[in-house]
């Protein structure tokens, strides 16, 4: 399975990604293990705060495409 997320910054900025493994990741954009992305690695500490679940590769990078496209706001909501 893979899995489109978006995490929380600690400067209460986003951002989204795609993984087979989301605790992991987790714990890479954490600083906890090696390959966390730049972005993530002096904004942390980083929450998980949204996730879907797809069947394939394909599927995740096109909603992944599709939330970085939304604003701030849009974001926002579809976390909640």
């Amino acid at each position: 399975m893979w899995y489109t997320y978006i995490i929380k910054c600690s400067d209460d900025t986003f951002y989204t990604g795609i993984t087979t493994d989301i605790d992991r990741r987790l714990r890479q954009h954490n600083g906890e293990i090696v390959w966390g992305a730049k972005y993530t690695r002096v904004r942390q500490p980083v929450e998980l705060v949204f996730q879907k679940k797809f069947k394939n590769r394909s599927e995740a990078s096109k909603e992944e495409r599709r939330i970085k496209h939304l604003s701030r706001d849009q974001k926002k909501e579809l976390t909640k």
